[in-house]
């Protein structure tokens, strides 16, 4: 099986990038990552602002999938994530929601094995290992690897994860590719400005889809599909999102705007992913069960 490995990277999507690496429809690969510090934190005595943040939010790629042409549907999915032996969460002035409140930066090495982040002597967290940046070539403008819009890119998303199928609009040919900042913990919000962010490799499997057309990431698990949105307030997130669905829903279930409009109220639930990136990434969780919907 190919492993592609971590030192070809981006920092910013960009439809002009040239590919480092190319895949074929369907096949299934690993990819190995850094941490979204790039390995500059080694210990504890290393602080955020010790370190080169020019070189963070770095995506491995770009990664052309043979025959994804513009218009199409990329799917994703994630079959396997693979953690490093430790893990980091720094704090810093500013960083995070409640960043005002730290007057000097810390940084906390956490240990990860036997199933769980090692977070004290006390507290041991079960590990929930998630990737932080997943996307593919916006089909304009260049966009850094830290903010995530409707290409994908920094979604902080838990949800893409094991056993999920994460589809991006395609905008170039190949698709572009690229992925990286994993966390082998992180809640929803990413309220600190940090999961336990962590190195590891993930094995990945492509798919092209031509009959599946959507603007913005969705991502399918065994309970729903959630549709993302990523704009600078939460309002805005939140109606791009919820407008997505209901879009999603008339389609499918052959409604009209009002009923379908009234099922997103009934059955389908708001969701934060992100609030600490220069965009806020939402979801709109779209229950199998209650809709009778089974796949995008």
């Amino acid at each position: 099986m190919r492993v592609i490995p971590k030192d070809k990277v981006i920092f910013r999507f960009n439809p002009e990038n040239k590919a480092n690496y190319e895949v074929e429809d369907g096949e299934v690969f690993w990819v190995e990552v850094d941490d979204c510090y790039s390995g500059q934190i080694t210990d504890a005595s290393v602080k955020r602002p010790d370190i080169d943040i020019s070189i963070m939010d770095c995506a491995v790629g770009p990664i052309n999938v043979k025959g994804a042409r513009p218009g199409d549907t990329l799917c994703v999915e994630v079959l396997v994530i693979d953690l490093a032996s430790q893990g980091v969460m720094v704090t810093s002035v500013g960083l995070g929601v409640l960043g005002d409140q730290i007057t000097e930066p810390d940084t906390k090495i956490i240990p990860v094995h036997d199933g769980f982040a090692h977070f004290s002597e006390d507290i041991k967290l079960p590990l929930t290992p998630m990737i932080g940046v997943m996307g593919v070539a916006p089909k304009e403008k260049e966009i850094h690897c830290a903010v995530p819009e409707d290409h994908g890119a920094n979604m902080d998303t838990k949800l893409v994860a094991v056993g999920s199928r994460v589809y991006f609009p395609v905008g170039v040919q190949g698709a572009g590719l690229a992925v990286g900042d994993m966390h082998a913990c992180m809640g929803d919000g990413e309220l600190s400005g940090t999961g336990i962010e962590i190195a590891g490799r993930m094995c990945l499997k492509t798919t092209i889809y031509r009959d599946r057309p959507i603007e913005r990431p969705v991502i399918e698990t065994t309970d729903g599909l959630y549709f993302l949105a990523s704009r600078p307030t939460l309002e805005e997130s939140i109606r791009i999102a919820a407008n997505d669905t209901v879009q999603f829903l008339m389609k499918k279930l052959r409604l009209n705007f009002p009923d379908a409009y009234r099922l997103l109220s009934a059955a389908c639930d708001a969701q934060i992913c992100e609030v600490v990136d220069d965009n806020v990434t939402v979801r709109i969780h779209c229950p199998k069960f209650h809709t009778g919907i089974q796949t995008l």
